[in-house]
């Protein structure tokens, strides 16, 4: 929901009728809602959404039905929506930034993550999982990090959370040889 502007945002949600705007594809094309229907549909970063567009969100999720942009047919749909973000929607609703109503329809079963540093008992299976997926992505035997490199890991402050953890593993992946020792991490992780 982020990554997208807004108007874009519109028509890979809801898809669009052949000749909704110029350079739309013969056709018409189906929106990632129709695509999810009898599924799932993960909105990540929600709370960066345009509030235009959460409007007719809200109106997909209330009425089960979505109109591709250009077009005033309505489907029918059936979707299990779940929604992430990293930023607290109440206080963006008290901002104006965030619908209140899309807030409690959105709100049916609401998990909270904690951060990776409320979590360090998690980072050395994140390790292992982290460094087992990119080494197979590469193509490569998969590396290991001896138990001092993962405890100065586990006690490093993760600002990016998740995503800084994988992105340093892969760095140390490409940077070190099979076995990645402290010395290895304290070198090539900025602290």
């Amino acid at each position: 929901c982020a990554t997208l502007p807004e108007s874009l945002l519109e028509s890979e949600l809801f898809g669009y009728s052949e000749g909704a705007f110029t350079g739309a594809k013969r056709g018409g094309k189906i929106g990632l809602f129709e695509l999810a229907h009898k599924g799932t549909i993960f909105l990540d970063e929600i709370g960066d959404m345009a509030l235009s567009a959460q409007a007719k969100v809200l109106r997909c999720l209330q009425e089960n039905v979505i109109s591709p942009v250009g077009s005033d047919k309505l489907i029918k749909i059936n979707v299990r929506v779940i929604a992430a973000t990293n930023k607290n929607l109440k206080e963006e609703i008290k901002k104006g930034n965030f619908r209140e109503d899309l807030f409690h329809r959105l709100n049916v079963i609401p998990l909270h993550v904690d951060k990776l540093e409320d979590r360090k008992s998690d980072i050395p299976l994140l390790i292992e999982h982290f460094s087992a997926l990119i080494c197979a992505e590469q193509g490569i035997s998969t590396k290991t990090f001896d138990e001092e490199a993962v405890e100065i890991l586990k006690n490093r402050a993760w600002p990016g959370n998740i995503r800084e953890l994988r992105n340093i593993v892969e760095r140390l992946i490409i940077l070190c040889g099979n076995n990645i020792t402290a010395e290895e991490v304290n070198m090539y992780v900025n602290f």
